[in-house]
């Protein structure tokens, strides 16, 4: 069988290990950028979820009203992890079981908000 000569590419590597080393670099650099592993995350607090998630549609004339209405925080976090009609289910990889607990909490015992507008 014939070999297929390597080429030498700068500083004299051939190119199969100059793109293994990137390869490997990239990998490295991508896995240094990710969340930490389940649990070890800082969870979010709960103004800021709403008002970065569910604000957007309970609070501008898309969904209902949700703040101020004592609604359990078992009703919530349902709706939250399996949705209903248009708002879409919400999975543990976008609002953590810590923060949908606190989250149901805070909304279940918050006040209206006068400037927010509902259906």
């Amino acid at each position: 069988m014939a070999q297929v000569p390597v080429r030498p590419v700068r500083g004299g590597l051939p190119a199969f290990l100059v793109l293994a080393g990137s390869g490997i670099a990239g990998g490295v650099l991508l896995a240094s950028c990710s969340a930490p592993a389940n649990g070890t995350a800082t969870p979010r607090e709960p103004e800021v979820i709403y008002d970065t998630t569910c604000g957007y549609c309970h609070g501008h004339n898309v969904g209902p009203i949700i703040r101020g209405r004592q609604l359990p925080a078992e009703t919530i976090e349902f709706f939250v992890r399996n949705g209903s009609g248009a708002m879409p289910a919400f999975k543990p990889t976008e609002i953590s079981p810590q923060e949908l607990s606190a989250l149901s909490e805070w909304i279940s015992t918050s006040k209206a908000d006068s400037t927010e507008h509902g259906q």
